[in-house]
């Protein structure tokens, strides 16, 4: 080939941050999604599908990193120059879909969906720019019950895949305690909304970083290990403190009362959950342990209604017989995605396996979710409150390959049996296609070799196809004195004898099924039986 020919080839690779599936992958994914899919139904969900490109200005802006063009998202006009875009979640369009349905729909409005989203985010190990989510709303229900059951649905759904109880649980916060912290430091306001959500990005990226990594964060900034440099909150040390000390659990938060009856927020010094005896004679205030100014009332309000919708949670899931092991309240659960307004919830899987180095690694998060009553009300004039979850179905898919769950194991369907073709004359190539249509009729799907390889090659392609057997007819077996015949070969047996070690008597008869010849008639039988072998 000519020199100018070789630099006209199209390079064949993937951009960054995309992967390819292969048929196992495929198989493995439609499996545990139909465990999920049982889980949701069950919770009397239904299914709704919405299109990969929406409207611009419908998704709206929430993602939680702006370190790309478009921030995060990709857009580009369409001919009458309306801006669209790739969804880069599955919420976001599902408020617009509600929004423009909402008249016949019921209320509250209970569905599931399953797709590709996209981010225009820079890649990295695990992090790709096209992933697959599985998500279940509730939208039109304020009450915390709503939240509660997203959080039980979540905790059955890791079950029912095959995620033993104590390698995994769901972890719940309130954005509403997090707002009253942004006050107590003096980020309040409309002014401060920017800070307040580099704030939150930084605690939400705690089991990626480290407390020292989201320390740096909330001051002057982080360099990662490519030299990039992200920008930090520039908070002073002593609030940089107190956030750390309420995601580490050295500042624990309770809901208690005073002398007076009068309901605080108390902060200080305790165990993670920790709860004060009624009555307890508590000094209003905000992060006093912290050094936050105390007695800020606007703080205290907003973590007042924040902590007690957590033990209105707590109280619900505990009644339905979810235990700490299973929904727990976590302080360092944040959320990125800008438009939670209340609960925020996180799956996370607590068992380690080993990395590619060796050593012990935890998969972490593989889901999480919140309320987002504000997201609907963008395209009505009225509140509509909703309230969600949404599983990571790739990362989740290669948790379950680590733990060798069952569900993804069985999955991986063999191929299908492989017809041989010997002879290439057009009265052999009609009698191969009638035996390929025999086994199809009879539901085992099948296929003719349609390559050019001899018999070895034809072998070593049903051998890849992952196929249980091949069919095999050449002149001796079309013509045998008998009538019709064709040659039947399993090759997991035949995998087996070539490895075989025993004795010659179980050889042979190892040798006598991985091998046999069968009348044409019976084809269909005979396959059958080989494919019935464990």
């Amino acid at each position: 080939m000519a020199d100018s020919d070789a630099s006209n080839r199209v390079r064949a690779t993937l951009p960054r941050g995309l992967i390819d599936r292969d048929a196992a992958d495929i198989a493995a994914a439609e499996a545990m999604m139909a465990k999920i899919r049982d889980i949701y139904s069950l919770y009397g969900f239904e299914a709704v599908e919405t299109p990969f490109i929406e409207y611009t200005e419908a998704l709206g802006k929430f993602l939680p990193d702006q370190d790309r063009p478009n921030e995060g998202v990709f857009s580009f006009k369409d001919d009458d120059e309306q801006w669209l875009s790739l969804r880069y979640d599955l919420t976001a369009p599902l408020a617009r879909y509600v929004a423009e349905h909402y008249e016949k729909l019921p209320k509250p409005y209970r569905s599931y969906r399953a797709g590709w989203v996209f981010r225009n985010e820079k890649p990295g190990p695990g992090r790709f720019r096209q992933f697959m989510q599985f998500d279940a709303d509730t939208v039109g229900a304020a009450s915390v019950a709503a939240d509660a059951e997203i959080c039980m649905i979540a905790a059955d759904c890791l079950e029912a895949l095959g995620i033993k109880r104590g390698d995994y649980v769901i972890k719940v916060n309130n954005r509403k305690v997090l707002d009253g912290m942004m006050e107590a430091i003096g980020l309040g306001g409309a002014d401060n909304a920017g800070r307040r959500l580099t704030v939150l990005r930084a605690i939400d990226k705690l089991d990626r970083l480290g407390p020292e990594g989201v320390r740096a964060l909330l001051g002057a900034g982080r360099k990662d290990e490519s030299g990039d440099f992200t920008r930090g909150a520039g908070l002073d040390e002593p609030h940089i403190e107190q956030v750390i000390g309420l995601l580490s659990g050295v500042t624990a938060y309770a809901l208690t009362e005073d002398g007076a009856g009068a309901t605080h927020v108390l902060f200080g010094d305790g165990a993670e959950g920790q709860r004060l005896p009624d009555g307890a004679n508590v000094v209003a205030g905000s992060y006093r342990a912290g050094g936050g100014a105390a007695g800020n009332v606007a703080a205290e309000g907003i973590q007042h209604d924040g902590l007690k919708e957590l033990a209105e949670i707590e109280a619900l899931v505990r009644a339905a017989g979810y235990g700490p092991d299973r929904v727990r309240i976590d302080p360092s659960v944040v959320r990125g995605l800008e438009y939670y307004t209340g609960p925020v919830f996180e799956a996370e899987l607590t068992f380690e396996t080993p990395g590619e180095d060796g050593k012990p690694v935890r998969f972490g998060s593989v889901g999480g979710g919140g309320r987002y009553d504000g997201l609907v009300a963008r395209f009505r004039a009225e509140p509509v409150p909703a309230t969600g979850f949404s599983i990571g179905v790739s990362r989740l898919l290669a948790a379950l390959r680590a733990i060798k769950s069952p569900i993804v194991a069985s999955a991986e369907t063999p191929g299908p049996v492989v017809v041989l073709m010997l002879d290439r004359d057009a009265d052999s190539m009609a009698n191969y296609q009638r035996l390929v249509a025999s086994l199809r009729a009879a539901g085992i799907a099948a296929e003719l070799y349609l390559g050019d390889g001899k018999m070895n090659a034809q072998l070593k392609y049903a051998d890849k196809r992952l196929s249980r057997c091949a069919v095999i007819q050449g002149s001796n077996e079309r013509n045998a004195p008998g009538g019709p015949q064709v040659t039947i070969r399993d090759l997991k047996l035949g995998a087996e004898l070539a490895k075989s070690t025993k004795d010659r008597a179980d050889y042979l008869e190892l040798r006598q099924r991985a091998q046999f010849a069968a009348p044409e008639a019976d084809l269909v039988d005979r396959v059958r039986e080989v494919l019935a072998r464990t």
